[in-house]
């Protein structure tokens, strides 16, 4: 089979659909041919455990022309008085309908699932073997960069003996179909999977003292209370966005920069007496990390190397386990970090960080700028990916790789102009809804604009310094 089309899409994921939502609207002749692995849209969604949500607000996720969820405000629950986070399901369900309702009833979109993209500018159907030729007019959109590693795919990296059971989390709600209950239940991991999994475990009724949790790695954690979008929070999200700043400006380290933020409600870890080594941006309530801290058995004797009857064995040496032990799989790693390059490169866009941590405003921004700038000088202007490194010190280049492209695209007015209607941006709307209401209230912005000028030149001392000693290994 032969097919012709001006873009090629590898993914059909978050990133990969907000693109080319974007795309549509800004280009009405463009067409495009997008391709999966996976049976439905959604990416990594399609494998994610059953009571997986989203970190952040439904209100600033998924593709900018179609609202999700119902900017509701959580009545209940640790997410009380804040915005709604989708659940998995929901995320999943409307990305399909994205797919089925928005996308392919505009005539210029084409879906192949259970694809593989051959490497050259062709796919294969993963059951069939079919085989098909795609001629691109424009460009070819790789979107696998943001590849996310779940518990359900991922390769483990310890072993486990005869006898001993081992779970992803996605089974868990299952288990009581499956005969007596397990004596005991061990978290194997320290990211925001194995967060989710023990208050899952709590939640469901199992005792703290019946849980034990393995953290190679302390992290440190985003406090939802100061991201959420919407005029209502606009003074604490502001407020929050200038302590990073502050914070920045006067740290010798990326250490100091979290302690700070720590003192002034920014930033949140779930053991105190447990200096942090990691920062995914895993953002949690302070009702969660509460309900977590309840977990006292906690581990911290390196990544797991062996599961056995009895015993676990790990880098830093060995722990008896009761009989019976169910250990849940937590150790895939969604974050895993990866060279930047540009982002456009000839006849091929390489979709990737630029306003960390929000991929679905980065990829809508990046298919209004191809659609709207003629070069990629231009375009690579306007983007500068951001490295992302998971190390604590790695923050400072994060926030100034952030910080230069939002800057940028506020000094352009067409970018500008866009991310003020976008509702993927968590601010610009904001900012200019309260300049027709209340524009007394944008009198924080002079200040944070002080904030970030007077944090810049320590930023990139910092992030000079991280870079050259990430590569010296």
């Amino acid at each position: 089979m032969a097919l012709e089309a001006d873009y090629l899409v590898i993914g059909a994921g978050a990133t990969a659909l907000s693109f080319v939502d974007t795309l549509l609207e800004q280009d009405e002749e463009a067409t495009v041919v997008m391709i999966d692995r996976h049976s439905a849209p959604g990416g990594h969604w399609n494998d994610a455990y059953s009571f997986v949500a989203l970190h952040q607000p439904s209100s600033s996720y998924g593709v900018n022309r179609v609202p999700l969820g119902q900017d509701r405000i959580d009545e209940a629950g640790p997410n009380k008085g804040f915005f709604e986070l989708a659940s998995g399901a929901e995320v999943l369900a409307y990305f399909q309908s994205v797919m089925r309702d928005h996308l392919l009833p505009t005539g210029r979109v084409q879906y192949f699932p259970n694809s593989e993209y051959d490497g050259e500018r062709g796919f294969r159907n993963i059951f069939s073997g079919e085989e098909t030729q795609v001629t691109v007019n424009r460009k070819l959109v790789d979107t696998t960069y943001f590849e996310t590693s779940v518990p359900s795919t991922h390769k483990r990296a310890f072993t486990v003996a005869d006898g001993v059971r081992v779970v992803v989390p996605g089974a868990l709600p299952d288990l009581w179909k499956s005969g007596p209950l397990p004596p005991h239940y061990c978290i194997l991991g320290a990211g925001k999977t194995a967060m989710d999994t023990g208050i899952w475990l709590l939640e469901a009724g199992i005792p703290a003292d019946s849980i034990t949790w393995v953290k190679p790695r302390e992290s440190w954690l985003i406090n939802r209370a100061t991201v959420q979008p919407g005029e209502q929070f606009f003074d604490s999200t502001i407020g929050g966005q200038i302590s990073i700043m502050k914070a920045a400006a006067a740290a010798t380290s990326g250490a100091e920069i979290f302690h700070q933020l720590e003192r002034d409600g920014v930033m949140l870890r779930i053991d105190r007496d447990v200096e942090p080594e990691m920062f995914h941006y895993a953002t949690i309530s302070q009702g969660e990390v509460d309900r977590l801290r309840g977990i006292g058995n906690v581990v911290r004797m390196g990544r797991v190397e062996a599961v056995e009857p009895g015993r676990m064995v790990l880098q830093g040496g060995e722990v008896a386990m009761p009989e019976g032990t169910l250990y849940i799989d937590c150790t895939a790693s969604a974050v895993r970090p990866k060279p930047v390059a540009p982002q456009w490169q000839g006849d091929r866009i390489v979709l990737q960080l630029l306003h960390v941590p929000l991929v679905t405003l980065n990829s809508a921004v990046s298919a209004f700028i191809e659609a709207n700038f003629d070069t990629d000088e231009e375009k690579n202007a306007l983007c500068r990916p951001v490295s992302f490194i998971d190390n604590i010190d790695g923050y400072s280049g994060i926030i100034l790789g952030t910080g230069i492209n939002r800057f940028t695209w506020a000094q352009n007015p067409k970018v500008s102009e866009f991310l003020a209607a976008s509702r993927l941006d968590p601010s610009a709307p904001t900012i200019r809804q309260l300049r027709e209401t209340a524009p007394e209230r944008l009198s924080i912005i002079a200040e944070m604009q002080g904030a970030v000028m007077a944090a810049m030149p320590n930023l990139q001392k910092l992030a000079a310094k991280a870079a050259a000693e990430a590569q010296a290994g």
